[in-house]
Formats: structure tokens, C-alpha cells, sequence
């Protein structure tokens, strides 16, 4: 049995899966924390890989390694690969005037002309999210760290170099290594070319820091010192589409710290409304996507007003009827990136005495987090994309009253498959073509379909409303 292992590093842990490389039968696991907050050391990345690591039993005896992980963030190397400040994260809000001023720099002042001029430079408008709005945000605010700044990699990048036995000792920063997935969310590289972008980055920086070698699919630039070949791994996203062997017409819906609707496309996008971004896959094809700031948090949030846990939240979700008796919640908890808009807060609206019970609540809860992702998956189709079938993963997934809800308001059936780490099981099927010479195709029974009619009717309370939504900066 020849094994390979695939990490998945998130904003919130770290996960390791060992697996056979032909079967993809599960042979161990094991897991570690990452701290909570927006700004993160990447040491801290490092420490919960050793220990996820551990748990699963080690990695001595694996063929080849592969990393998928948060998109964006922003790590900063100096000269001796040291880290020169705590990274920041992809859902740090910090730099979304950074991005507003990139857009309108781009057209000459003219936001609507910058905005199309990013869509057809990288496929994608930038958002606080973007490593280069942030680091604009680093030459603007901490000028004495940018000029300390040789290299710049996204998480996955660092701790795939990490992995493969590098660090502040020995400033091996022509080693560090990313792929075409995570490349395609810095706002410097371009999925229309498969190169970077450098009058991208002179735009942002105002510098020319090192940036990571781009493998391409099934490449391995790198290896363990034990002799493992490492690949090029994948942002999250990619990841867990290889991790559900996605084709084209197939959108995944993502239910984590973020809420994310992606889909694969055989040629790359461009949108000048910025509700899609027009990513790389993992596999040579393209990845167009929404992300909302707010995900599986929604449902927390709904838990810690009402005082219950994730089941009694769902079992209160489905007492109240279909549009919670015009009960409606605009998520916008932590801002929100699809829409942008950094600086909004959420709000109830339609609160009467007949609908001010828990149950309808928790509904609206349910089907406002729903809206937000149908909100994504209709910008999506907007492209052209053709949409066949909706696969919902993720934590959030496994809310069982979410499950029966979503296809009332997606107005399609939802495959639900069974609970997986699908990034790290993405990067372990990466892996696995580094030894294989393709990527294998893994059975997994299990998947589950929920249908239920459509109610137009939530969806359409959701529009009247959203908009009323403040947002300090706009105002």
C-alpha cells in the first residue's frame, strides 16, 4: 500500500488525512488548532501542523504530501526567511480602502473603469481579501516592515516550504513554491496568462519582493527531507474540488468559517461587478467564485441569541413555516465581501408580535445565511455558467434543518455527500497523482439528496431588504 497525505491548513485548524494513493481508503487522521483572530503568526501554522501531524501518526511512511489552505493572506518573509509581521488573514478587513483605492488607480480615477480594467487583468475586482490589498496596507500604515519585505507567499505556500525543510535559518526563498488555485487570489497573477502580474504588484507594493514558484498541475517542485515529494497544493477552495472530483455544471456550495459558491469552467471569467472572482482550479481548468465573509458564524450567532445548541436550532428552524412569516435576516455579521461591503452590520427586518418567537428566528437565521449563498450562485450563472448540480459541504453543511431549508430557496435539489475533510482529501488526491501519474478517482458512498419545493417567496422578502443594510463607508 503506498500512502500519501493530504493537510488542510484553515482559518481555523490544521487537518491531516493518511490515505492509500490507488483506493483513497482513510488509513489515519489527526487534527490541531489554530488561534482564533484575523491576524495570525505563521509560526502558529507550523506548531498545529507538527501536532495534527502527530496525531495522525506521523508522516514518515508517506510517498508524497500536498497542502490546501485559506486563500489570500498575506505572509511577509525578510531576507533570511524570517517572518516579518503576524500574517493577516483573508477575513481582515483592515485593507478595504486599500482596495478601493487600487480600483480607481487602476482606471484613472474612475471607479467603474478600474473595476473592468482588474475583471479582464486577473479575473476579479480587488476586496479587502486580496494579498494585494493588504499589502498596500502594509506600505501605507507599517512603511519600516514593507521595506523589510524580500518575499512574499500565501499560507499554504509557507507551510508547504516549511514541510519541505526550510525557514528563518536559511532564507531559502527561491524555494518557496504555491500553484496556479491560490496564485489566482493574490490580485497579481492572472489566469488568462498563468503568470504573474508585476505591474500588478509595482501598482500595490510599490516593490518587486519575491514571489513563489507556480507548479502546475501534478507538478512536485519540492520534497521532504525525508525523500516525499510535496505538491504544489491548492487554495481551499481548489482543494476540496478536487477533493469532490468536480466537473463542469457541478457548484459546490461551502458552508465553513466563510460561506463560498464555486463551480468549474473550462475557460477563465471576468466580472466587473466583483460578485465573482475569477479564480484558477487545481486540475488546469478555472474556478469562478462567491465568497461571503459570513458563513457557518451565522448559525452561531443565531445559537448564542437564543440561548440552544446546533440541533435545537434546527429543530426550532423547521417549526416555523417557509419565509418565517416575513421574518428577515441580513447576515452581514462581520461586513461582508459579496456584496462589498467591509463596514456593514446585519439586521432583522419585519419583526411583528405574531413572528417574534424563536422558532421564527432560528428560520430566519436558516434562510437568510441561504439567500447570501443564492445571492453568489446567481452572479455565477449571470456568467453563462451552467449550473446541473448544487454539492453542499462543509460544517455547516451538517445542520440537517439547513440541508431540508436550502432547497426551498435554491429552487433545485441539493446533493449532500457524506461528512469529509474534502480540502485535505483534495490535497491527499494531489498528492496521490504525484506517485500515480494521474489523479485517481476515489469511491465514497454515502451521499445523501434533499428536495422540497420552492418558495420564491423568500427570496423575494430577502431583496426588498438587504440594501437597507447600513454600511459606515458608503454612507
Amino acid at each position: 500500500m503506498t500512502l500519501v497525505a493530504g493537510v488542510d491548513t484553515s482559518t481555523q485548524s490544521c487537518k491531516v488525512v493518511v490515505r492509500d494513493a490507488a483506493s483513497g481508503a482513510l488509513v489515519r487522521t489527526g487534527r490541531a488548532d489554530h488561534p482564533e483572530g484575523t491576524e495570525v503568526h505563521p509560526d502558529a501554522w507550523w506548531d498545529a501542523y507538527q501536532r495534527a501531524a502527530q496525531e495522525a501518526g506521523g508522516l514518515d511512511d508517506v510517498s508524497a504530501v500536498a497542502v490546501g489552505g485559506q486563500q489570500h493572506g498575506m505572509v511577509t518573509l525578510d531576507e533570511s526567511g524570517a517572518v516579518v509581521r503576524p500574517a493577516l488573514l483573508w477575513n481582515d478587513t483592515r485593507s478595504a480602502e486599500a482596495a478601493e483605492e487600487l480600483i480607481r488607480e487602476l482606471g484613472g480615477g474612475d471607479r467603474a473603469a478600474g473595476a473592468k480594467a482588474w475583471a479582464e487583468a486577473i479575473g476579479s475586482v480587488p476586496v479587502a481579501s486580496l494579498t494585494i490589498t493588504k499589502l498596500r496596507w502594509l506600505a501605507t500604515h507599517e512603511p519600516a516592515n514593507a521595506a523589510k519585505v524580500a518575499a512574499v507567499a500565501l499560507p499554504h505556500d509557507w507551510l508547504s516550504w516549511r514541510i519541505a525543510g526550510h525557514g528563518p535559518a536559511d532564507g531559502a526563498l527561491d524555494e518557496l513554491v504555491t500553484d496556479r488555485s491560490d496564485a489566482s487570489g493574490t490580485g497579481y497573477w492572472s489566469p488568462f496568462t498563468d503568470d504573474y502580474r508585476l505591474d500588478l504588484l509595482d501598482l500595490g507594493f510599490g516593490a518587486r519582493p519575491k514571489l513563489p514558484k507556480v507548479a502546475g498541475p501534478g507538478q512536485s517542485l519540492a520534497s521532504t527531507p525525508g525523500g516525499a515529494g510535496i505538491g504544489g497544493g491548492a487554495g481551499d477552495n481548489a482543494a476540496a474540488a478536487l477533493g469532490l472530483e468536480m466537473q463542469p455544471g457541478d457548484v459546490a456550495i461551502s458552508l465553513g468559517t466563510s460561506g463560498v459558491v464555486s463551480a468549474i469552467s473550462p475557460t477563465p471569467t471576468a466580472d466587473p461587478t466583483g460578485m465573482v472572482t475569477g479564480f484558477a482550479d487545481a486540475n488546469g481548468a478555472f474556478l469562478p467564485l462567491a465568497c461571503t465573509l459570513n458563513g457557518s458564524r451565522i448559525l452561531d450567532a443565531a445559537r448564542s441569541i437564543l440561548g440552544v445548541s446546533y440541533e435545537e436550532l434546527g429543530a426550532l428552524a423547521l417549526q416555523a413555516p417557509p419565509g418565517a412569516d416575513g421574518l428577515v435576516m441580513v447576515p452581514y455579521l462581520e461586513g461582508e465581501r459579496t456584496p462589498n461591503k467591509p463596514h456593514a452590520t446585519g439586521a432583522f427586518h419585519g419583526l411583528r408580535l405574531a413572528n417574534s418567537t424563536p422558532a421564527h428566528l432560528a428560520r430566519a437565521a436558516l434562510e437568510g445565511l441561504a439567500c447570501l449563498l443564492a445571492d453568489g450562485l446567481d452572479a455565477i450563472v449571470r456568467l453563462g455558467l451552467k449550473v446541473e448540480r448544487l454539492v453542499l459541504i462543509g460544517g455547516g453543511a451538517q445542520s440537517e434543518a439547513f440541508r431540508q431549508i436550502a432547497p426551498t430557496v435554491f429552487a433545485m435539489p441539493v446533493v449532500v455527500p457524506p461528512p469529509g475533510e474534502y480540502v485535505a482529501d483534495g490535497a491527499a488526491r494531489q498528492a496521490a497523482s504525484l506517485v500515480l501519474g494521474e489523479l485517481p478517482h476515489w469511491e465514497r458512498a454515502g451521499t445523501a439528496v434533499y428536495e422540497a419545493d420552492p418558495c420564491p417567496l423568500v427570496r423575494v422578502q430577502y431583496a426588498e431588504v438587504r440594501d437597507l443594510t447600513h454600511d459606515r463607508d458608503r454612507d
